[in-house]
């Protein structure tokens, strides 16, 4: 069984698919880190974000299992990563690592903005997590917090409004809801509700036959 969770950042599919890898027994691969790896690599050696080339080979360098979510988690990195995801270059070299990663024997869970449409179309479970810009940035702004960042929520409300705009709006992979995806909607709803509310999505994938 392929679970495939899309939408845009700090919308909670991260926590999700966590949780639903965890309960089937499924690995778990959160594709947002491999282009904040890419991202955070291009910081650190001072690339050009203007420099395609250079950064395509980053990715074409990215070994999945060096991968440090903790060391991944920055706003700084957040932003490289969205700029850098944009890239249909960058977006080729690391599309066979992700639809590896799919395909392994007894499926898997991705998360990501094109798992549903790009990476895994043929999954048999398709989540499309979403929430309103504000209730999103209150989320990544408390995050960012805990974390030591000294940033406001006014400041991380426009960066999700941006990333927002670029994700939806890049020529390559942009993010969209899959014709055959449901909507999870948790503006107004707290983790474990969030967690249920996926968990009966499946559940109804499952009933239909559509997951085996």
């Amino acid at each position: 069984m392929i679970i495939a969770l899309d939408g845009p950042a700090a919308s909670g599919k991260g926590t999700i698919a966590r949780r639903l890898a965890a309960h089937f027994r499924l690995p778990h691969l959160d594709t947002g880190l491999l282009y904040r790896a890419v991202g955070a690599k291009a910081l650190a050696e001072h690339v050009n974000f203007d420099d395609a080339a250079a950064l395509e080979r980053l990715a074409g360098a990215l070994d999945l299992a060096a991968l440090d979510p903790e060391s991944l988690k920055s706003g700084a990195v957040g932003e490289a990563a969205s700029r850098v995801a944009a890239l249909p270059g960058v977006r080729a070299k690391l599309l066979t690592l992700q639809q590896d990663f799919a395909r392994q024997p007894g499926g898997a869970v991705l998360d990501g903005r094109d798992i549903g449409t790009v990476i895994a179309p043929q999954a048999e479970v398709k989540i499309f997590v979403t929430a309103t810009p504000e209730a999103r940035a209150a989320r990544r702004h408390a995050e960012l917090v805990q974390r030591g960042e000294a940033v406001t929520f006014e400041q991380v409300l426009a960066d999700i409004r941006k990333r927002d705009e670029r994700d939806s709006g890049r020529a390559s992979a942009p993010l969209i809801r899959a014709d055959d995806a449901e909507i999870l909607d948790n503006t107004h709803l707290g983790v474990e509700e969030s967690w249920q509310a996926a968990l009966a999505i499946v559940a109804r994938r499952q009933a239909l036959g559509g997951a085996r």
